[in-house]
Formats: structure tokens, sequence, C-alpha cells
């Protein structure tokens, strides 16, 4: 069906890109997108996929609008605190464009509900802020074969990866085992309000080149992104066959409801407080066969760091682990995030206990 002169008028802009001409608006229009999340993430993405025509947009939330929501849900505005997000980005959505269908979820995403929600939609979006629904989403997405762009926010620090069936490997691949609580939600730990603006943007980019055919696609790469130093990087993992979703031998065959586990659960990770390394340290970290590793950039590193920390740059880490051979690396970064990353990477090359120094450098005592 070709498009109406009303819909060649909106999208003229897309029109004008050889990449996606009508074609691709077409794709667009034909498309099923569920977002997971109607809060920092969920509200850009959902505000440009619906500008761009997405033919049919889901919005599943079970939260109602709260007052410190507004710093960067830039779905809702001051009259809307105490309604009903999904029922609300509904309204906003198709005051952007009447053109589309949006069908609102007022309830939590769950795994009585993942599938029939899920297996409607061509394509889903992960905007949540639990670690628990991001690895049901991820399960569900695998064993539904429906691609997955997913995205995570802390403090100044983002991050995000596209998943899609057969073509590379998923979230548990990355960080295997959820552990609740080991990177604090919002409400925890601040965000900056701007920065899921910059993921969710990503998730909607992603999106469209994934419903149109163009570009290369975050498949087996993650993405990182920290506003404070206004820098990106990236590094690639692959599939593990020993994957508990994706992997040759899946344990995990049917959705279940993720228990929350303290951040000290997390599989095969040693979470050292500030206070912890501190006295492990006061002999020198060789003492303890402690090799601390700060997985910044050099430019980060030469700011601050600390004694006998060797500088290793999250992106060289997984060539430069012979260097570790040996002793006990605890990483270290600005607030944690990158850290766990490193420990993710360092489980994967056969790294016993890697440890991460939680809350990062934000967290060591000064003096």
């Amino acid at each position: 069906m070709t498009l109406d002169p009303q819909e060649t008028a909106r999208y003229s802009r897309h029109l004008l890109l050889p990449e996606i001409g009508e074609r691709g608006q077409q794709r667009l229009r034909a498309a099923r997108v569920l977002i997971v999340g109607a809060g920092g993430l969920g509200s850009p993405a959902a505000l440009y996929l619906a500008a761009a025509g997405v033919g049919h947009i889901g919005v599943v939330d079970h939260d109602v609008v709260e007052l410190s929501n507004l710093q960067r849900q830039v779905l809702f505005g001051t009259d809307d605190l105490g309604q009903s997000k999904a029922l609300l980005a509904r309204r906003r959505l198709l005051e952007l464009n009447p053109g589309i269908e949006v069908t609102a979820h007022a309830e939590e995403l769950c795994a009585a509900n993942a599938a029939s929600l899920i297996g409607s939609h061509d394509l889903v979006l992960d905007g949540s802020d639990r670690l628990g629904t991001r690895y049901l989403v991820n399960d569900a997405c695998v064993l539904l074969r429906k691609p997955l762009v997913s995205a995570a926010i802390h403090r100044f620090e983002g991050q995000a990866m596209t998943y899609v069936p057969g073509q590379g490997p998923c979230y548990r691949c990355l960080f295997s085992d959820p552990a609740e609580g080991v990177v604090p939600n919002c409400a925890e730990a601040g965000v900056l309000g701007v920065l899921p603006g910059v993921l969710g943007s990503i998730q909607a980019t992603e999106a469209i080149k994934l419903i149109t055919g163009i570009g290369v696609l975050l498949i087996g790469r993650l993405l990182t992104y920290d506003a404070l130093e206004l820098r990106f990087r990236e590094f690639r993992f692959q599939r593990r066959t020993d994957c508990a979703v994706c992997g040759d031998r899946p344990r995990i065959t049917a959705l279940h409801d993720p228990a929350p586990s303290p951040a000290a659960a997390m599989p095969g990770v040693r979470h050292w407080s500030a206070a912890d390394l501190r006295d492990a340290l006061r002999d020198g970290p060789s003492t303890n066969g402690l090799v601390l590793v700060d997985v910044r950039e050099p430019r980060e590193f030469a700011l601050q760091h600390l004694d006998q920390a060797l500088n290793i740059p999250l992106d060289q880490l997984p060539e430069r682990l012979p260097e570790l051979a040996g002793r006990q690396p605890v990483f270290i970064c600005q607030s944690g995030v990158r850290s766990l990353q490193a420990c993710a990477i360092a489980g994967q090359h056969g790294v016993a206990e890697p440890g991460h120094l939680v809350g990062g450098l934000r967290n060591w005592p000064v003096g």
C-alpha cells in the first residue's frame, strides 16, 4: 500500500533518504514495536518511533507519574502527576502522530504475561530500570525469537546493545546472571536528566535501522557512553556456547520471574567496598595477591588514580588479560559500571573471582 498525501508530507525527510525512501517508510508503518518501561529511556524512544511512523507501538508500564520523574521522563508534565504512565504515553504519542496505533499496557511485565505481550510484536525496546525485568525481557526475546534493543543508565553513564536471533549474543552472554542491587537504580544513585535522552535515542535509532534493514546494528557490541567525558566506547563480545538461554544446551527453556538477589550474590564476582579494599591495600596489593586494574581511559587515569593501579582501558582488556596471570584482579573505574563490565569480560576468559570497587572512585575516601 502506497503512502497517502498526508503521510508523504509528514515523512518527507525520510523519503528523501535513499536508504529509507517509500519502501522503508512502509516497513515502519507495518512494524509493531513493544517498549518496556515508559520512563527515562522509554520516553525519548517512544516519541521518536511515533514521529518516525512506526505503525503500532505498545507501551508496558505499571507505574504512575511522580514529581521526581519529570527531571528526565519527557513524555509527561506536571499536570500528569499520579496518573498512569502507560495511558499518558498513549495519549501523548497519538497527539504527536494520530496516524499510528498505540496500545497501553498498564501492568507490570512478568513471566505470566511476557510471552503474550512480546510475542505479538516484531521488536522489543527494553527501557526497564530493574535488572530482573531486563533478564526476563532478554530471555523472552530469545525464546520467542524476537529482536531486542536493550539499554541501561547509571548516574552519568549508559550502555546499549542489540540482540537479533541467530545473528549474535544475547544479554546473558555478557552478564550471565541478574544481581539486583549491584548497580543502584536512579532513585538510589541519581541520574543526569539528559542521559536517558541519549540512550533512548540510540535505542530508537537501532529500531529504525532494524525495521528498514539499513546500517550496522549493535550486534555483539556493547556501546557505552560517559556523559562527563562526552565519550563513547564499545567492546565486542561473542555468543557463549554455555549461555543459559541462547547457548548450545540452554538451561532456561521457560520464563520465570527472577527473585531479587543482593549485590554480593553476583556469581563469581567479589564486590569490594572502599573501606575493605583500603584495608586490604595497607601493606601493598602484592601482599594479598591483588592487582588493581583501572579500566578507564588513559586521560582519566592521568587525572586521578589509586597508587599501584595498572591502567588497562576496558576496550583493551580482552587481549591484555594475560598480563594479570597469577594475580587476583580488582577492577576500578569512576562509578562502578565499567568495572562490572570488566568483571564480566574477565569471567568469560576464565578469570576466577574477579573483583571490582563498588561505586568506583567516587566512593573512595579523600586523603
